[in-house]
């Protein structure tokens, strides 16, 4: 059934059961899985990002905890470390599972984009932050032709994309160059009511697991805009302990984003399909 593919991609929005979809596929193909989560990276943000690795038993797993939180991890850096895993995966002979919800890391690492090297520049990031959404598209699409949204679904990715784009106006640019791979993508598919309820249960396990206490513990060495930076979990979290949230504000505030968030990855994961990308469908595994 996937022998024609070099490796296997679960996708799906947050809560929908991507986790626990891809370690029962590992466990019956032989294989090991390749995160993409473009927050589970990071060292000691484990229940803001939802590693669960208590899932992942005896399966072997890749590109989680392999950057200090704080670290400013960037999809080029993610690009250069999938491939270094996925070539390690396939050389002894194993399955490669991708899992995640990040549909641009996803894209990435899949279907071989060409990404600018393009370094951090905080100087540049503090100047654009003092600019509104619709000021900062305007400099950006004056910079480069704008073919969809993707380069500003967000704030975070509006500025990095103007980052890059300013950059690449006065340097010239080293380009990450890896083979696209035939991959078979399976969607998990929750329907909106029962996505919105997995959300809303798994904050308050999220908060009654020390999710409060994680993000207090971090904030003694990152610091809290370093954190605010990741965005959801970390960024509600730490505004509620600077104060400038209350606890009931915060809560609120965090699950709704959280909603629209998913939102987004579902918008992503259909764009993918009508690029041409095909997406199966299946339901999650039931506890």
């Amino acid at each position: 059934m996937y022998d024609d593919y070099d490796m296997i991609c679960v996708l799906g929005p947050t809560a929908s059961g991507k986790t626990r979809y891809a370690v029962d596929l590992a466990r019956r193909l032989g294989g090991e899985i390749l995160s993409a989560d473009s927050r589970q990276v990071y060292r000691g943000m484990d229940i803001g990002t939802g590693k669960d690795l208590d899932e992942y038993g005896d399966v072997p797993y890749h590109l989680i905890d392999i950057v200090d939180a704080g670290t400013k991890y960037d999809i080029f850096q993610y690009q250069r470390d999938f491939e270094k895993a996925y070539r390690d995966v396939c050389e002894r002979g194993r399955r490669a599972i991708m899992c995640g919800g990040s549909g641009l890391y996803i894209e990435a690492a899949c279907c071989g984009y060409h990404l600018p090297d393009v370094p951090p520049n905080p100087e540049l990031r503090a100047e654009l932050e003092k600019y509104d959404d619709q000021t900062l598209i305007a400099r950006l699409a004056s910079l480069k032709t704008l073919h969809n949204h993707t380069d500003y679904d967000t704030r975070k990715r509006l500025i990095r994309a103007l980052e890059i784009a300013i950059w690449e106006n006065e340097h010239p640019v080293q380009r990450s160059a890896f083979l696209p791979k035939r991959t078979k993508f399976i969607g998990l598919n929750v329907s909106r009511d029962e996505r919105r309820e997995r959300i809303s249960r798994r904050l308050r396990q999220r908060l009654e697991a020390g999710l409060v206490e994680e993000v207090k513990g971090l904030l003694e060495t990152v610091a809290p805009e370093d954190l605010i930076y990741y965005g959801l979990e970390y960024k509600f979290v730490t505004r509620y302990l600077i104060g400038e949230l209350g606890y009931d504000e915060m809560v609120r505030g965090l699950e709704t984003a959280i909603h629209q968030f998913a939102k987004r990855q579902m918008t992503w994961f259909r764009g993918m399909e009508r690029r041409g990308i095909q997406i199966e469908w299946v339901d999650p595994i039931r506890s």
